[in-house]
């Protein structure tokens, strides 16, 4: 189908392109960007002047509820979500149920979810048996399924020598092992250790926690070769050492969520169960070196860690409920709204959520890495338009996805995607 998006700024992070201009779509790719072809014939004409027209988001860490939830169609809501978020591209935890430990597994669900025709889905294959943290993976045999990484989600790995034996297996074959720096023994607790956590009574994971695992992580890189993820940073000590990591040389990179980028632990409140997420909301200092290392580069990406959670999980006492939030359909407006509070260009806070992570994919998305977060002539189509100007208050229940909890009830978001295009296909539009 032949499209063309008229009139907007076309920003393209990759590129340094931000030009008012036209974007013509053939064949599932940009075919110009500027002056459409004179012989250029859309069948569609999508009006975009005083819109934002940037490459689809690309988003590190999205939980679809599948496998495990097919009676409930979650992989159908979640990526309904995902486009209207202006989501085009996700990655996937294994922590589903079954976990994503054998190939079959992994086929059946980017199976399932190419016949939605909404984002592109990379699973992540679990590092070991049943994220047990004894017996490793086929990682061969999962990437040959469509695995990009592999990962232990939120379950943490006590033994080291599994570690650094996943590590040399990982550096072997050139994989990415991703990683949440968390010590199996101090991280817990659900809530961050300081003043408030002793205030309400509640079980804290100290910073030494990321910190020790950080510590354990970069000497076993060291030692095999190997790269790392670090999936959902928390904290000013965990940026510091990253930072250090970076300019030793070792081949890390590392993201951090839309929670810990905006809200501390005194928006826990009096127990707002919405506020329990992994990792759990640090100081004030953590998130300032959080949005700092976010607009310098010490950390590469922004994730909206959208784990949606059902209303009997979440309506328990803090320290029961289920952790998580739903969090895909804000990842652009909390990029913004970091964006606006660190006085960050728009175009920065763009390759966050575009170019940077693609970058973080790399090779490991075949032929779609030339494309994967950008917008430019002969790469594949995947675009969002957005209104930059729109304001709206944040209601959950109005969201597509079947997790209504979010940290962001109630909250003002200045901006609203439009249209989302998939490879052409015109995924979703308001």
């Amino acid at each position: 189908m032949k499209l063309l998006i008229q009139g907007g700024r076309v920003i393209d992070p990759a590129t340094q392109l931000d030009t008012v201009a036209d974007v013509a779509i053939a064949a599932g790719r940009v075919v110009d960007i500027g002056q459409a072809p004179a012989d250029f014939e859309p069948q569609r004409i999508i009006p975009a002047q005083g819109l934002v027209v940037a490459p689809g988001l690309v988003d590190l860490s999205v939980r679809l509820g599948e496998p495990g939830n097919e009676h409930a169609r979650m992989l159908a809501s979640e990526l309904s979500a995902s486009v209207a978020g202006g989501v085009t591209s996700l990655v996937c935890p294994p922590d589903t149920d079954p976990v994503l430990d054998e190939p079959g597994l992994v086929e059946m669900l980017k199976a399932r979810a190419e016949k939605q025709h909404q984002s592109r889905v990379f699973p992540l294959g679990a590092l070991t048996r049943q994220l047990k943290g004894d017996t490793l993976t086929e990682m061969v045999e999962l990437t040959e399924a469509g695995c990009v990484g592999f990962s232990q989600a939120d379950v943490t790995l006590a033994n080291t020598q599994v570690l650094r034996r996943a590590f040399q297996y990982a550096s072997t074959f050139g994989y990415t092992v991703w990683l949440r720096a968390l010590d199996h023994y101090l991280g817990q607790g659900v809530a961050a250790s300081g003043a408030l956590a002793t205030r309400l009574g509640l079980s804290g994971v100290p910073v030494a926690a990321e910190t020790i695992a950080l510590f354990t992580i970069f000497e076993t890189m060291k030692a095999t070769g190997a790269r790392v993820h670090i999936c959902r940073i928390s904290s000013a000590a965990g940026v510091a050492m990253v930072r250090q990591a970076k300019a030793e040389g070792l081949p890390i990179t590392c993201d951090v969520s839309i929670n810990s980028l905006l809200l501390t632990d005194t928006d826990v409140g009096y127990f707002d169960s919405r506020m329990r997420v992994n990792p759990p909301l640090r100081q004030q200092a953590d998130r300032e070196a959080l949005q700092q290392g976010l607009a310098d580069g010490t950390i590469d990406a922004l994730v909206s860690d959208h784990t949606p959670v059902k209303d009997d999980a979440k309506a328990l006492p803090f320290a029961e409920a289920e952790p998580g939030a739903t969090g895909v359909e804000l990842l652009l407006g909390m990029a913004l709204k970091w964006a606006a509070q660190r006085e960050v260009p728009l175009a920065r806070a763009l390759q966050v959520i575009t170019q940077a992570p693609a970058q973080v994919l790399g090779h490991s998305v075949g032929a779609l890495q030339a494309s994967l977060g950008q917008l430019h002539v002969g790469g594949v189509a995947d675009v969002c338009v957005f209104d930059p100007a729109a304001e709206w208050s944040l209601e959950p229940t109005a969201l597509n996805s079947q997790g209504h909890h979010t940290p962001f009830a109630g909250h003002v978001v200045n901006t609203r995607v439009r249209f989302t295009l998939v490879g052409g296909h015109l995924a979703y539009q308001i």
